[in-house]
């Protein structure tokens, strides 16, 4: 497990691909990729290829600064040769050692999943008001994505 780097970009975006394809993912240009790489940590695997990765974008505390900052995971997944062998989890608990460690007061993400991964470790539903007003924004609609949060 590692940060991701600006030369993971367009191994990213492969991973992401078939995610994409189904529709489970946003498609993203591998310079965006390059771009919010240090978002990113990655589950490398032999051979030094990526086996899963999870973006982590923190959004600031609330207005007048009330309140921790927010964190929203995001481009989470793991290569078709990989799943089913903990790398999902593996990810996902670093992930939340992280949010710890950057004082979060929550995290949150969207899924078009069952979400039970996400679930095991503490996220629940929630409504969209209370996520980063920015994040939840973005979120397409027609994706009928569920935002799922948990505090860190």
């Amino acid at each position: 497990m590692r940060f991701g780097l600006a030369e993971d970009a367009a191994e990213l975006a492969e991973l992401s691909r078939p995610f994409v394809r189904s529709g489970a993912l946003r498609e993203r240009p591998v310079s965006l990729y390059a771009a919010q790489a240090a978002d990113f940590l990655v589950a490398v695997g032999p051979g030094g290829r990526l086996d899963g990765c999870v973006g982590l974008c923190v959004h600031p505390a609330g207005p007048a600064g009330a309140g921790a900052p927010a964190g929203v995971l995001y481009n989470f997944c793991v290569a078709g040769r990989r799943q089913g062998c903990g790398v999902g989890a593996v990810l996902l608990r670093t992930v939340l050692t992280r949010a710890r460690a950057l004082s979060l007061g929550a995290l949150f993400t969207a899924t078009t999943g069952d979400g039970r991964l996400f679930q095991r470790y503490g996220f629940t539903s929630t409504a969209a008001c209370l996520a980063p007003r920015s994040w939840a924004e973005s979120l397409d609609p027609r994706r009928n994505a569920r935002i799922l949060a948990r505090a860190v």
